[in-house]
């Protein structure tokens, strides 16, 4: 999980950017602050849409930067029900090596095929940028014998 940012400057928004390890499938959610509070309350919005037990089997752990936005790792941990049974696991990458998020990291360069680097988020509606989120995960890969992610989530849903 990262943050991306658009514009430096206050009242800027940012996307938060998740990465499925196994099918590189995307998800981003624009948030309106990089706050600890605004990434967890993302991340419950994301929680629920999946559904509390697809999301444990989904995201058995989620790997970030040292961030501020991400110090308060119980909240990440913790399930919007308040269930005792955590969300996830949350470890952070060392310092300075991002290749421990490699994949992370390298969609991050696709999202700014659309959202070049110093330009503005708010320029984007929600709409837009589940459009960005669509065709990423729509787009074939060679690393998949080109099908999409989508397609490779599927076929591990199935399996299961």
């Amino acid at each position: 999980m990262d943050l991306l940012e658009g514009k430096k400057g206050k009242g800027e928004p940012f996307l938060l950017v998740l990465t499925e390890r196994c099918s590189r499938q995307e998800i981003i959610e624009k948030i309106p602050s990089k706050t600890q509070k605004e990434v967890i309350k993302a991340l419950d919005r994301i929680e629920r849409r999946q559904g509390v037990k697809q999301f444990r089997k989904r995201f058995k752990s989620i790997t970030t930067d040292n961030g501020r936005e991400f110090y308060d790792y119980e909240g990440l941990e913790t399930s919007f029900t308040k269930s005792s049974i955590p969300r996830t696991e949350h470890y952070y990458a060392d310092a300075y090596c991002s290749w421990q998020r490699g994949s992370n990291e390298n969609l991050n360069k696709m999202i700014r095929r659309f959202i070049p680097k110093g330009e503005s988020i708010k320029e984007y509606s929600r709409k837009a940028i589940k459009k960005i989120q669509r065709w990423m995960n729509d787009y074939p890969r060679k690393m998949f014998g080109f099908r999409s992610s989508n397609e490779v989530y599927e076929e591990k849903l199935q399996a299961v």
